[in-house]
């Protein structure tokens, strides 16, 4: 699937991972200048979290990660607002943390100035989509021309 220029996913896509297991509470979409959202990576994360990778025209990728519960910091980080500003392994984060779930923008270091990460995260909307919805799944077809579960040796 393509990614569109300056819009959120589309209907299908956020469709398709409320299918997978993401909670609608937790599907989200986040302003990044010079990035969008890059749809076949929309999708469930952990239990029933949600992720999407927005990419830039230069192949630069930020993913933003929402998941239940206390954020838990680590390598170096800081209290920053509402939210925390942390530093491992050559990847930078912003954390914006809401009543019961946490909404995370995750990059390369220096990749993304962290003023802008900041107001990405703390600007987090609800997602609704665009576009038509996602047709349900096809049934599977039943083929009387073909035979039936083998039983016995060999089968």
């Amino acid at each position: 699937m393509a990614s569109r220029r300056g819009a959120g996913p589309s209907r299908a896509a956020l469709d398709r991972a409320r299918r997978q297991g993401a909670a609608p509470e937790l599907v989200y979409v986040v302003d990044l200048p010079g990035y969008e959202v890059a749809e076949q990576s929309v999708g469930v994360i952990n239990d029933d979290g949600f992720g999407a990778v927005y990419t830039s025209p230069g192949g630069e990728r930020v993913e933003l990660r929402i998941d239940r519960g206390s954020y838990v910091p680590t390598g170096t980080y800081e209290r920053d607002g509402g939210g925390w500003y942390a530093v491992n392994d050559g990847h930078q984060e912003y954390v914006a943390v809401r009543k019961g779930h946490h909404i995370r923008l995750i990059c390369p270091v220096g990749q993304v100035d962290r003023a802008v990460l900041k107001q990405a995260a703390q600007g987090a909307r609800p997602a609704t989509g665009t576009g038509p919805p996602a047709p349900s799944p096809p049934a599977p077809v039943e083929r009387g021309d073909l035979p039936g579960p083998r039983t016995g040796p060999g089968g």
